[in-house]
């Protein structure tokens, strides 16, 4: 996925491993809220018998332009400049993503200009890498074809397609009606009596007309229509009730199962998404009943699809119930649960509930590369790839079918079609069959199942989100450490390294006597770690006390701050995401020591106030 901005940007926005569950699904979420998607590039594929993969790639460019004048996806965005200038080297169309694009004759045209540039039909083409037979399998892929499936493609999230529907359902009949829970009355009894002897009535008097043989009748006939105020649907005599309540709406539901089956009812909503009117449709027969029925649906169907956009494609993958890949799986679920399912959950674990409705089994490569023993953490996929083909070998043939057009274009969305290669790589490596059941059957295998929903590759479990979980301090160092354990520190002179100010800590307290470590998280603030129990808060306490004595004061005095796992914590969850860690910690610290003053405030005055208020009942 290509976005307007990214955490990488700033060094402790990425998910560092240090990071809890809790506290890397907050950073995740920071970034998946901030930043919208400007390209998305999906791979299916599938494993023959023989261990050869055969891809599909496709490449989307997608803005969320307000299509329907309803104020989403989104009024506005962030973009990062670093970022943009890095997609535009890259050669990312920003013109072709943005503009709105119209098909014209097997073409397209820009809403602006230039006004018309012809193309191969709707379907535009993007030539990857260098060439090759097509056709031909290939031990290292060409890196060939991607199908770029229209331009600049726009989308709503479930959540917002069910807001856009009950807003432009406004007079437009439905077959669907919202349920009402209330027990009947008396007056609902009168209402639906009244009602049912209104439609007898209506439906006598329709077949009546449809019987006419003279003119004076005929006349008899438009009079009375007239006056009982039918009207035409699709050619089809209705009828419609206004009612003042959804109670309404369902029982007069329930009652038209008692007529015969030539009548329909189509629920008419209003603005809100309640309802203003039933609107009974009076059929020729059953089977006309059921051909408006699926013309209905049919229509329903093509306004969702107008409404979705680009979550068909979502939609597709999810209802596949087939393993989703990734290589950063945090940062790509938060991204896709943002965008096209719901706003994010504020728990990680209301997040993971959610998620794995729509995609059961979700896998990350780079914990299956880490959890394999042997292979470091890398950062990207073209280096993990590199990595695993430079230190293993492991044969995968490669098939890509269905490139019978070929287009130079930019390189956007190859790393899709690399993931999939590199995942093949991996379950060869680790002896894992990649064959998954048929669709509907969410068990994988055994050893397949042990590396899914694992969205923080530096925790096992991410639904464990407690503050005490271990974590690591290096991304490539397995050694682990409990939380509590660590000590973030700053305001130390500038230009010092890790090194240098790991001398100078051991030099100012005996505390540091013991084994510890310190690694910088950015320039700013850097992670002391004491491998002992007990001394991050004996640490904490010296600092906080007035015995500071010797080098440690003079730290302290030309500035050195320090606070416990805690406030880091909280901070990721106040949302303070300065450019620099030092100023968030700051306001984090602030933040509790304003909470503290009014809690404290709030206690006294409670106190107070109940001392004035006491009644002695021995008084009385």
């Amino acid at each position: 996925m290509e976005k307007t901005g990214s955490s990488s940007m700033t060094p402790w926005h990425r998910v560092q491993p240090f990071d809890t569950a809790e506290t890397a699904y907050l950073k995740a979420s920071q970034t998946a809220q901030r930043f919208q998607l400007l390209q998305f590039a999906v791979c299916p594929f599938s494993v023959t018998d023989s261990n050869n993969l055969v891809a599909h790639p496709y490449n989307f460019l997608l803005f969320p332009r307000d299509e329907l004048k309803l104020g989403m996806p989104a009024y506005s965005f962030l973009c990062q400049t670093s970022q943009l200038a890095s997609m535009a080297r890259q050669g990312f169309d920003f013109n072709a993503c943005i503009y709105e694009v119209i098909v014209v004759d097997g073409g397209w045209q820009r809403a602006k200009n230039p006004p018309y540039r012809p193309t191969c039909g709707t379907t535009i083409l993007h030539k990857i890498g260098h060439g090759g037979n097509p056709k031909t399998r290939h031990r290292y892929p060409p890196w060939p074809i991607f199908n770029n499936t229209d331009l600049g493609i726009s989308y709503l999230s479930r959540a917002q397609e069910s807001v856009a529907k009950i807003r432009l359902r406004t007079g437009s009949p439905s077959l669907s009606a919202m349920k009402s829970s209330s027990p009947p009355t008396v007056a609902d009894t009168v209402f639906v009596e009244r009602i049912r002897s209104r439609i007898k009535y209506w439906r006598n008097a329709c077949k009546k007309s449809g019987t006419a043989t003279s003119k004076d009748e005929e006349i008899i006939d438009s009079i009375r229509n007239i006056v009982l105020g039918n009207e035409q649907f699709k050619s089809r005599p209705c009828l419609n009730i206004d009612v003042c309540s959804e109670c309404q709406v369902q029982l007069i539901l329930q009652m038209i199962v008692d007529f015969p089956d030539d009548i329909l009812p189509l629920v008419i909503p209003t603005k809100g998404g309640t309802t203003q009117a039933v609107r009974i449709v009076l059929a020729n027969s059953r089977e006309d009943k059921e051909l408006l029925e699926r013309e209905l649906h049919t229509i329903e169907e093509e306004e969702g699809k107008k409404i979705r956009g680009f979550r068909e494609v979502i939609d597709l993958i999810s209802a596949s119930q087939k393993p989703v890949i990734s290589h950063n799986c945090i940062n790509d679920c938060t991204l896709i649960h943002s965008k096209f399912i719901a706003p994010l959950p504020s728990e990680v674990d209301d997040f993971v509930s959610s998620l794995c409705k729509f995609f059961p089994n979700v896998l990350d490569v780079s914990y299956m590369m880490k959890k394999s023993g042997t292979m470091k953490k890398v950062a990207n996929i073209r280096n993990a790839l590199s990595y695993v083909n430079t230190h293993f070998f492991a044969p995968v043939d490669m098939e890509i079918p269905d490139q019978d057009t070929v287009n130079k274009g930019n390189v956007d969305g190859l790393d899709a079609l690399r993931l999939s290669y590199l995942f093949m790589k991996l379950c060869s490596i680790l002896k894992i069959s990649p064959i998954v059941p048929e669709s509907g059957n969410r068990r994988l295998a055994s050893k397949l199942e042990d590396f899914t929903n694992v969205f923080h590759p530096c925790s096992d479990d991410i639904q464990e989100s407690s503050c005490n979980e271990d974590v690591s301090v290096w991304t490539n160092n397995t050694r682990k450490i409990t939380c509590e354990h660590l000590v973030f520190l700053w305001g130390f002179k500038f230009g010092m390294t890790a090194g240098m100010l790991k001398s100078a800590l051991r030099a100012s307290h005996d505390i540091f006597s013991g084994e510890f470590d310190v690694r910088f998280v950015d320039k700013s603030c850097a992670i002391v770690v004491f491998w002992e129990p007990g001394l991050s808060k004996d640490f904490l306490n010296i600092m906080n006390s007035e015995e500071v004595g010797g080098g440690l004061k003079e730290l302290v005095s030309d500035g050195l701050r320090v606070t416990c796992y805690e406030t880091y914590r909280t901070m990721c969850r106040l949302g303070l995401w300065e450019m620099d860690l030092a100023e968030s910690l700051e306001s984090a610290l602030d933040s509790s020591l304003k909470d503290k003053e009014i809690n404290s405030e709030r206690k006294s005055s409670e106190i107070h106030r109940c001392n004035d208020d006491i009644i002695n009942f021995g008084d009385l």
